[in-house]
């Protein structure tokens, strides 16, 4: 088994649509084994978004993501990295696939939804970032 890591975003937290992409995780096969409702401060939306600190979009992206609440999650699963983003979709809800997170609940390029790891590295880091060991229950 695998773990990835997920954020419910804001615009989607906001619009009460939380269940509706929890749904499409565990149709996918995925497990949710972590979950908190969390509200990102400035520092740690910067921490965790350093790798864009040099983009025109940080600021924005930063303001963004500490405007309301957001969900962090622990999935599970085979595959769990590469399914977990096929069923997100592209970043871009124009470009993303029918039936994938993106394409049914973005509003745009950046409130798309969901966050999701690239990368096995990237996963355990995302993780280790939001959650202690003993809150993961899997």
């Amino acid at each position: 088994m695998q773990r990835t890591f997920s954020i419910i975003k804001p615009d989607a937290t906001k619009r009460n649509i939380t269940g509706s992409i929890n749904n499409i995780i565990e149709d996918s096969g995925l497990r949710i084994i972590a979950q908190k409702r969390i509200q990102l401060s400035v520092s740690q939306a910067k921490e965790f978004y350093s790798i864009h600190s040099e983009k025109s979009f940080f600021n924005d992206l930063i303001k963004y993501m500490t405007s309301e609440p957001v969900i962090v999650q622990v999935l599970e699963g085979s595959e769990a990295v590469l399914t977990y983003r096929n069923i997100m979709g592209a970043t871009d809800p124009n470009q993303a696939d029918e039936g994938t997170i993106r394409k049914l609940h973005a509003l745009n390029v950046q409130e798309n939804s969901v966050h999701g790891s690239v990368s096995n590295v990237n996963a355990e880091k995302e993780i280790n970032f939001f959650f202690k060991e003993d809150e993961i229950v899997g």
